[in-house]
């Protein structure tokens, strides 16, 4: 059986994007994990190794481009003969590479004329350096989440980087003695969808989160999120250490990130809220009193509009203190109301001679 290709290993295509090739580097990572595979450590370990060299190579664009033109072994190698261009540095190659700074703290390349050429870094500092450092580099593992209203898994198979609070950024040993700060992984951000409704009038949600800690295994928490009235797509909550243990006493953050779901009636614009409502052309152009228009707001009121004498399809209608709430003061923005003139679509000859007298038109 052939050997796999490093775009193989990691499931992208060979037009992979950077962005494609760290999703499934990550994935896969974590599901080869040897400390995920206790039973199956031997394969696991394999693949783990596999996957980290060919994330190095594929992440690094040097590296990438050397290896799209010489293969594996080139790469190994060192592909005696093949120019690489750059500057000065490592022997036998014109204007050759003493190293590439693919990864921090990885290795060096050493390219010349056929000995030496790319050493992969350990398989485990890859993970670390991905994942942000600490345990198993602050990556962690699937974690599963359930809502009290059906919402399912707004995860999906990824993990949430993140430490436990008072362990991240806090001192810890290097091998000579000195200390260094660990520096706190970025905590994957997951989008909560709701309706319009729940930001108009706040809403308490409960997610179900079933996380995993190193010695016992999986436990079950509900997590409580009080949307206030007001919060905008966007808005993000934190549970420090609350996903899954990566590293001894070392937890993830998770993070949900708000998401307005689109209205069948209503737009969002700032604190503002647009909408539009039907209008008989008879009613547009007569004025009140018989072309009042109702419009039933979020909270499930009924509030009156005024179009008066429309003269054009553009013009729109302000009801104040009618929007959405903010945040911040609790102050409300307006509604702004837009009309759809609807248009007759059967008239009769004299119907239209009264039209176009009316309106100053040529006879018929």
């Amino acid at each position: 059986m052939p050997k796999q290709t490093y775009y193989e290993i990691l499931k992208v295509p060979k037009n992979a994007s950077d962005e494609d090739i760290k999703k499934s580097y990550r994935k896969l990572a974590l599901k080869w994990h040897p400390d995920r595979n206790i039973d199956n450590k031997e394969t696991a370990d394999r693949k783990f190794k596999e996957l980290s060299e060919a994330y190095e190579v594929l992440s690094d664009p040097k590296k990438r481009q050397i290896y799209d033109q010489v293969g594996e072994e080139g790469l190994k190698g060192g592909a005696a003969g093949f120019d690489f261009g750059g500057g000065g540095g490592g022997g036998g190659f014109p204007g050759g590479f003493q190293s590439f700074g693919g990864m921090p703290g990885g290795a060096q390349f050493h390219f010349g004329g056929g000995p030496g050429g790319f050493t992969p870094t350990s398989a485990e500092q890859i993970f670390q350096q991905f994942f942000g450092g600490g345990g198993f580099g602050g990556g962690g593992f699937p974690m599963d989440v359930d809502s009290d209203e059906g919402m399912g898994n707004p995860f999906g198979s990824g993990g949430f980087p993140g430490a436990f609070a008072g362990q991240a950024g806090s001192p810890r040993k290097r091998q000579n003695g000195s200390t260094a700060t660990a520096s706190k992984p970025e905590p994957v951000k997951k989008t909560l969808a709701l309706p319009l409704e729940d930001l108009y009038t706040g809403v308490t949600k409960k997610l179900k989160v079933t996380r995993r800690t190193l010695d016992m295994g999986p436990s079950e928490k509900v997590l409580t999120i009080e949307v206030k009235a007001g919060w905008k797509s966007g808005t993000k909550i934190t549970f420090p250490a609350e996903g899954d243990e990566v590293g001894r006493g070392v937890f993830q953050d998770i993070e949900f990130v708000i998401e307005e779901k689109p209205h069948a009636r209503f737009t969002r614009d700032g604190d503002d809220l647009k909408c539009t409502v039907d209008i008989d052309l008879a009613d547009a152009l007569s004025g009140p009193p018989g072309n009042r228009k109702t419009v039933q707001t979020l909270d499930g009121r009924t509030v009156t509009v005024d179009p008066g004498v429309l003269t054009s399809s553009r013009e729109t209608r302000r009801l104040f203190n009618e929007g959405m709430p903010n945040s911040k003061t609790g102050r409300k923005g307006d509604l702004i109301v837009s009309f759809n003139v609807k248009f007759p679509r059967d008239l009769n000859d004299a119907q239209k001679r009264d039209i176009r007298r009316i309106l100053g038109g040529s006879s018929l």
